[in-house]
Order: C-alpha cells, then structure tokens, then sequence
C-alpha cells in the first residue's frame, strides 16, 4: 500500500491546453513577457510512484518532459525536467504539498551563474505552475515563468 503522498500529482493526469507566460530576460531585470501555447499530456508511472509528461509546445518549436518521482521514506517528490532545445536532464527541484500547494527547490546555473530555483504548484481543477529564480541564495526570487493550465 502506498502512503497518500503518492497521490499528490493526482489532480495532474490527463491531458492538458497549458497557457505559458514567459519572462523574456532572466535575471536582467526585464519586464517584457511573452505568452505562447502548449498542450501537455501526463501519466502515472512506475506502479504510481511517479509520473511522466510530455508538454508540446510547437509555437517555440520545441518538446518538453518532466518526470515527477515520490520518495516515501523522504516523503518528498523530485522533479526533473527535459527538452529537445538542451536534451540534457536538468537538476531537480525537490518539496511537497501541504494544503494543495506544493513547494520545490533546486540548484541550477542560468547564463554561467549559480541560481536557486522554485516551482510552486497549486493544485485543482485548474492547476497552476510558477517557476522562480533566485541569484542571491534565495532572499530574493524572481517570477519568470507561469503555466495555467485548463482541461482539454
């Protein structure tokens, strides 16, 4: 039996019509937002210790791949990311959920530089991504990239 962590990306599976702001200069102080479209479509794998998406986004001419991994010892998952721009796997970002929000930290390098990264999920009916980075160890973050998401 699996503990009910397990079921934390739940709300997620399916397939999606994702609508993407983009913050256009990271880590310039740039206020110069993009908004393009994606579709996504996710699934449990791994007897529902994880899950897998693929996210297609054709208007910026790429494919993206997250895969979702829950440690129940940790009770923490680990999100990976992909695309076919770096077809490299980038460093996770690990957290949980509490009260329908879940909070996720990793370590990354944007331009050459060291960057802490968040992602917040809020979960439902229409679910909602946020990535943010920060460039001082995580005093300060900045917003630049938010996914809504709405079933298709």
């Amino acid at each position: 039996m699996h503990d009910t962590g397990f079921a934390d990306f739940d709300f997620l599976v399916g397939e999606w019509t994702i609508t993407n702001e983009f913050l256009r200069g990271r880590l310039k102080g740039s206020s110069d937002w993009e908004t393009f479209p994606a579709t996504s479509r996710v699934e449990k794998v791994m007897d529902g210790c994880g899950n897998l998406d693929q996210m297609f986004v054709p208007a910026r001419g790429f494919t993206g791949m997250t895969l979702r991994l829950y440690n129940p010892e940790s009770k923490l998952w680990s999100i990976y990311w992909s695309d076919t721009k770096s077809c490299r796997l980038f460093p996770p970002t690990v957290g949980k959920f509490e009260n329908g929000r879940g909070e996720f930290y990793g370590d990354d390098v944007e331009d050459g530089q060291p960057v802490r990264v968040r992602f917040l999920w809020t979960a439902g009916d229409s679910p909602r991504w946020e990535q943010a980075m920060s460039a001082d160890g995580g005093k300060t973050w900045e917003l630049n990239w938010i996914m809504r998401f709405e079933r298709e």
